[in-house]
């Protein structure tokens, strides 16, 4: 998937691309909080970019691989929190809604980030259920 020049950037912020998620996955920036770092992977995902994910996973809970499908189709993505619990932990919760076979299917995830090696990774996250 290309993102077109001027296009607004695919975390949901209406920052062009390349001055959002662009200076993370393509410019090689390191995001500066949580919430960047969370709004780049879930850009990420939706460019089949496995190797950002890879790498801004916490090696203590990283996969040892990760296969991403075309089949699935991310739609939006809506930040509900970002809370820095201290200087080196931080939360992140979220609602990303993506559609598999024409199916639409929502992720709430409550996910948790440390600050290490001068940047932000993530940790891991609970699914929120509906009630």
């Amino acid at each position: 998937m290309n993102i077109e020049a001027g296009a607004s950037c695919i975390c949901g912020l209406s920052t062009v691309y390349v001055n959002c998620c662009g200076r993370y996955l393509d410019m090689g920036q390191v995001p500066e909080n949580a919430e960047e770092l969370m709004r780049s992977r879930y850009s990420a995902y939706t460019l089949y970019r496995k190797d950002y994910l890879l790498e801004t996973w916490h090696p203590e809970t990283r996969p040892l691989s990760l296969e991403l499908t075309s089949r699935q189709k991310w739609l939006n993505l809506s930040v509900k929190q970002h809370k820095q619990l201290s200087p080196k932990l931080a939360l992140v919760e979220f609602i990303a809604r993506y559609k598999i076979a024409g199916r639409a299917y929502r992720l709430h995830e409550i996910s948790r980030f440390v600050f290490e090696k001068e940047r932000w990774f993530y940790v891991d996250g609970d699914c929120v259920k509906k009630p």
